[in-house]
Parts: structure tokens; C-alpha cells; sequence
């Protein structure tokens, strides 16, 4: 069923940026794990979501549609007001990028785990493994 104009901006409005159900998946899987880390660090280009200061790693926890996932059917595009959404959405990509790029220049590993991986336990797997795997790089 077609969501009308007035059901699709409540329910744009309703998304959060931050402590998302995804988001929290990650936390409560690596906090389990018995790993520390720190959120939203401010400094860091992107702010991301989960930060090992030590370790040097940022973690994105990146929801399918808004940021694009490449073969996932969430990030379906909606099919009306085609303009702002292609322009809205790889803006959203573009800017990903840039804050990835970034982070690596000062000498961080930034790794992204998407929305539909946070409710696979191997997908969870693989971050932590990914995350146990980063040498120590003491702290900035």
C-alpha cells in the first residue's frame, strides 16, 4: 500500500540519527563481547557511531536506505519526488565517503556495519573479529 504524502513526512520525521534500534544491536553485541568504546566522538569527521580510541577504529552503523547499501531491497528509492531523493540520498553517500576518507587520513580504520547485518549474529561476528584484529595504536 502507497503511503500518502502527510504518512511519509511522519514518518521521515520520526527517524532518529543517533541510538538507533540498529545501533543499539552493535552496542549491546560488543559491550557482551567484553570491548569498551566510546559514541558520537565530535571530533572526529562524521561523528561515528562507536569509536575505540585506542585501537584507532571508528564504527558506522549505517541504516540501508538512507545511506544507499549497495543490493539490499531497503534501499529501495522511494518513487515519487525522484529529484530530492537522488539528490538527498547521494548526498547522503557522497558524504560518507568523504568522512571515510578522512578518518583514514589522520590514521584511523573505519569500518560499517549495515542495518540489515545488525540482526545477523555472523555479520556481528565478523566486526568483532575485525575489531580484535586492529593492532593497538595508543591514544591521540
Amino acid at each position: 500500500m502507497k503511503e500518502t504524502p502527510e504518512q511519509r513526512s511522519r514518518t521521515m520525521r520520526a527517524v532518529r540519527s543517533r541510538d538507533t534500534g540498529p545501533e543499539l544491536a552493535v552496542r549491546r553485541f560488543l559491550h557482551a563481547a567484553g570491548l569498551r568504546y566510546r559514541l558520537h566522538d565530535r571530533r572526529l569527521p562524521g561523528k561515528p557511531d562507536v569509536v575505540f580510541p585506542s585501537r584507532r577504529i571508528a564504527v558506522f552503523v549505517h541504516g540501508c536506505f538512507w545511506h544507499q547499501h549497495p543490493g539490499c531491497p531497503a534501499s529501495d528509492r522511494p518513487a515519487s519526488n525522484t529529484e530530492y531523493w537522488t539528490r538527498k540520498l547521494d548526498g547522503n553517500v557522497a558524504r560518507d565517503l568523504r568522512r571515510q576518507h578522512e578518518l583514514e587520513t589522520e590514521g584511523w580504520s573505519v569500518l560499517t556495519i549495515w542495518e540489515c547485518q545488525t540482526r545477523d549474529p555472523t555479520a556481528l561476528g565478523q566486526l568483532l573479529a575485525q575489531i580484535r584484529d586492529c593492532p593497538q595504536r595508543g591514544l591521540r
